[in-house]
């Protein structure tokens, strides 16, 4: 069992995921009846709480991503699957950065802005490529060691 650094960048990720649901990746106004702007930011929250927004495929996304973030956790035995799986768990995050950026586009905000929250979103790719490469390296360890015998 190599399960070192990368163990701590999945946790992160997974932090960082779940996060995503409670703190804004862009804030903006938005009409409510025929005369009336409010304050509202766009989660990974499916529907309007706390003056937030979101999106169903947002929502979807990122709890494939918890998901199969802890899945992947669990997987430490299964070295090389464990590196596939975070590959595309990576894809998937900026799948899901892709699909922040559309719907901050949408005109249900009249005017607004991408929040310093946002971070979160945007750090999950990273984590999951130091978790990758910490995955990488304990499989050059492992064969090298392999090698020795």
């Amino acid at each position: 069992m190599l399960q070192r650094k990368q163990t701590l960048w999945m946790i992160l990720a997974v932090i960082c995921e779940v996060l995503t649901f409670r703190f804004p990746f862009y804030q903006g106004n938005v009409t409510v009846g025929n005369y009336g702007h409010e304050l509202r930011g766009l989660t990974a929250w499916p529907h309007y709480v706390n003056g937030a927004s979101g999106s169903i495929l947002i929502t979807l996304i990122t709890t494939i991503l918890i998901v199969g973030t802890i899945w992947d956790i669990g997987s430490y035995k299964n070295r090389r699957g464990q590196f596939w799986i975070t590959l595309g768990l990576i894809v998937l995050s900026l799948l899901n950065i892709l699909a922040y950026w559309i719907h901050s586009g949408k005109p249900d905000f009249l005017e607004g802005g991408f929040s310093l929250t946002a971070v979160f979103a945007l750090a999950i790719p990273f984590f999951l490529i130091l978790a990758a490469r910490g995955i990488r390296k304990d499989e050059k360890l492992v064969k090298s060691a392999d090698r020795l015998r």
